[in-house]
């Protein structure tokens, strides 16, 4: 049996602690802290300046900076939250447990097609403070509607996840390079789990070795300069034949749009 893992260390966060989706298995272990990329290379956030850390007393999950009011993140990191007050980001340092600064989340708004846990795996975040921009923190471009991205792209995903190796530090920022991989031969390899839909986008090596994983979720994968995907799911991480799955931003960037405007109309 395929074993389907959604790329969240959420060990604060209930829902998301060993819960089974089917054949689906939530990536969170109790206790467990956020380790890094699978067979990336250590990174410093003033080149990466977009990403930042999911917290609730922890790193669980990522998250990209959209300007100095929002984050983008995955829906399933921040699915079953309440109260969104209890989530910080930390933005601005290339170490997860200190430096940079913590900004409290003041609400929470799912894409409206969010409707299980790896269809439109978008959630958007508003912080109750603005940032300051600096070189450690700055907006990543986003694709416009009816852009495309070529197979074989070299993209950049980068993160706080897993490593699977115990002879790394679980601290620091770190990035791998990994190819945009064929829609549809991402959904033949992940049929058994109803392929891959228009919301997702596929990356990684035929061979495997790089890939995001477990602590991941809700963070970027850059094409060219831009947004191309969030971290949301795939088969282990870094398997030969199974490429990671994020969610594709060019299906959420209207939506997007409309949520800051919306709000910040409101407000």
């Amino acid at each position: 049996m395929l074993i389907i893992m959604v790329r969240t260390l959420a060990a604060a966060v209930t829902l998301f602690a060993v819960v089974v989706y089917g054949s689906y298995t939530a990536r969170s272990k109790p206790g467990q802290s956020g380790g890094r990329i699978v067979g990336g290379i250590a990174v410093n956030i003033s080149d990466y300046p977009y990403q930042v850390s999911l917290q609730r007393n922890q790193h669980f999950c990522g998250g990209s900076v959209l300007n100095d009011r929002w984050i983008l993140t995955a829906a399933h990191c921040t699915k079953g939250i309440t109260n969104a007050s209890v989530l910080k980001i930390r933005a601005g340092s290339t170490e997860v447990r200190s430096g940079g600064i913590l900004v409290q989340v003041r609400d929470i708004y799912f894409h409206p097609k969010q409707n299980s846990w790896s269809s439109y795996d978008f959630s958007l975040l508003e912080l109750k403070e603005p940032l300051k921009l600096s070189k450690g923190i700055q907006p990543i471009s986003l694709p416009a509607h009816g852009d495309s991205f070529e197979d074989g792209t070299l993209c950049e995903v980068s993160g706080w996840g897993n490593t699977r190796n115990a002879n790394e530090s679980s601290l620091s920022l770190r990035a791998a390079s990994v190819p945009l991989f064929n829609q549809e031969k991402c959904s033949t390899v992940y049929k058994e789990y109803g392929g891959v839909s228009e919301s997702m986008i596929c990356a990684g090596y035929e061979e495997g070795g790089k890939d995001s994983c477990q602590g991941d979720s809700g963070g970027p994968l850059v094409c060219n300069g831009v947004l191309a995907g969030v971290v949301s799911w795939g088969k282990g991480c870094a398997e030969p034949g199974f490429p990671g799955v994020y969610g594709r931003v060019t299906s959420a960037v209207d939506w997007i749009a409309e949520t800051m405007n919306e709000v910040v109309y409101e407000r």
